[in-house]
């Protein structure tokens, strides 16, 4: 599953009946809110009770986006769940610690690292292993030459 706006993506990487991963690439801002908040709401209505986000490719936040996050994370709560970052950049961060959103948004180096901090009944299998049916039929690609033996 990948939705997308003009500047926002959102691709999921791997689920289960707990949790949902997804990577969240480009601007999330005003012109991605309603994109974010019906992707991951339609996700919580699918019974995921954890999100873990990647953000590595996050480009941009403003205080929309944090809106965004913070939204989740209050609905979630609520349902008993949480929602995690992976790999939040500098400048996330930053807005993170600036507006005192850290400890409400708790964020982990990698997505690995976040699924840890989860109940083991609600962790999907990551990294995710490629579906059959997702493989490209193109022509067969050559082997990589392996480096001498010394």
């Amino acid at each position: 599953m990948s939705t997308q706006s003009h500047r926002l993506m959102i691709t999921e990487l791997a689920s289960c009946d707990g949790c949902a991963v997804l990577r969240v690439s480009g601007e999330l801002d005003q012109s991605g809110e309603e994109l974010f908040l019906g992707t991951l709401g339609a996700c919580v209505d699918a019974g995921h009770p954890y999100l873990v986000l990647d953000v590595t490719a996050l480009s941009f936040c403003d205080s929309r986006g944090l809106y965004c996050l913070l939204a989740m994370r209050w609905l979630l709560d609520r349902r008993g769940g949480r929602l995690l970052l992976a790999g939040a950049g500098r400048r996330l961060t930053e807005l993170l610690t600036q507006t005192g959103s850290v400890d409400l948004l708790p964020g982990q180096r990698s997505v690995g690292q976040a699924l840890l901090s989860l109940p083991p009944s609600h962790r999907p299998v990551w990294p995710p292993v490629a579906r059959p049916d997702a493989l490209d039929d193109g022509p067969p690609r050559p082997p990589r030459p392996r480096p001498p033996s010394p």
